[in-house]
């Protein structure tokens, strides 16, 4: 397995992050979040990083929860 993350979602929501990061979760993909948000003005994304190897599957239930396929 590769050990090198990958963004496979951003957004500028803490909420919809942290929710997307435990549907991937339950569906056993690990992964972290990486705020590259500035602090002061929000300005900037909040990034969701998984696995390159999980990277497909993550992507697919995203999409799906988000209603894009």
């Amino acid at each position: 397995m590769s050990e090198e993350w990958i963004n496979v979602f951003a957004s500028s929501k803490i909420y919809e992050i942290e929710l997307l990061r435990c549907l991937l979760l339950d569906n056993d993909i690990e992964s972290f979040v990486l705020n590259k948000q500035d602090s002061v003005y929000l300005i900037g994304d909040i990034e969701l990083m998984v696995y390159r190897d999980d990277f497909l599957k993550a992507k697919h239930i995203i999409n799906k929860f988000n209603n894009i396929e």
